[in-house]
C-alpha cells in the first residue's frame, strides 16, 4: 500500500478494438464508440487478473465503450463499480474519424502536414489540438489522485489522452508525444504526492505476455 500522503495511480489504455487491429489502423476518437474485439477482451481479462493482488479504492474510466468494458474487468476483480468521467474521453479527431493516416496524408495533405509539424497548435482537422487534450485531462487526473491519498486507483483512458498527459508530465514538446508508446491495456504507474505526479512505470505490458 502507498504511504498515507501518496496516491498510486494506474493509468491504462483500453483493450484493442477492430479499428486498432485493422491494417492499417483507423483513427477512433471520441466520435467512434466501438466495443472491444475478442483480442481486446482477452487483454482486458488479463489486465483484471493483474489487479487481483493490488487492492484498489476506485476504478475510473472514460465514458467510451472500449474504456468502460476494459475498466469493468478491473473493477469486477475488486468488487467495485466503474465510475465514468466524461473529461477522460478520447481526443476529438474531427474530420479524420475512421480514416487511416495514409488516407489522411493523401487526401488532406495540408492539414495533415500542419498537424504533424505542431499538434500543440494545429488540431486534428475539425477536432482538438493535443494541448487542448492535455489541458482537459491533467486537472481531472490531479483531482482524482488528490481525492485518494493513501490509496490506489485505476484509470482507464485512451492513447492520445495518455500520451498528451504524459508528455506534459515529462515536459516534452507535444510534437514528440507520438513517441510515447501506449499499447492496448498497457499500464503506467504514477505516484501523486505534494501536489505532483512521479512516473514510476511506463506502458508495462508484462501482464499480457
Amino acid at each position: 500500500m502507498p504511504r498515507m500522503n501518496v496516491c498510486r495511480v494506474y493509468l491504462l489504455r483500453h483493450g484493442a478494438t477492430a479499428n486498432n487491429l485493422a491494417s492499417p489502423p483507423r483513427l477512433q476518437g471520441c466520435g467512434v464508440n466501438l466495443g472491444l474485439s475478442p483480442e481486446g477482451r482477452r487483454q482486458a481479462e488479463r489486465t483484471g487478473d493483474f489487479f487481483r493482488s493490488r487492492p484498489l479504492a476506485a476504478v475510473y474510466s472514460s465514458p467510451l465503450l472500449r474504456a468502460v468494458e476494459t475498466a469493468g474487468f478491473v473493477a469486477r476483480c475488486q468488487g467495485l463499480e466503474v465510475r465514468q468521467v466524461p473529461t477522460l474521453r478520447e481526443v476529438d479527431v474531427g474530420n479524420w474519424e475512421g480514416r487511416s493516416w495514409d488516407e489522411i496524408a493523401r487526401d488532406d495533405a495540408e492539414a495533415y502536414g500542419r498537424f504533424r509539424n505542431d499538434p500543440e497548435v494545429h488540431p486534428y482537422a475539425g477536432g482538438e489540438t493535443l494541448l487542448e487534450v492535455q489541458r482537459r485531462v491533467t486537472p481531472v487526473l490531479q483531482q482524482l489522485a488528490s481525492d485518494h491519498q493513501g490509496q490506489q486507483i485505476a484509470v482507464v483512458a485512451h492513447n492520445v489522452v495518455n500520451r498528451s498527459f504524459l508528455g506534459g508530465l515529462l515536459q516534452l514538446p507535444l510534437v514528440h508525444a507520438r513517441h510515447i508508446r501506449q499499447d492496448n491495456c498497457g499500464v503506467n504507474i504514477l505516484d501523486w504526492s505534494d501536489g505532483q505526479f512521479e512516473l514510476r512505470t511506463w506502458n508495462s505490458i508484462l501482464h499480457l505476455e
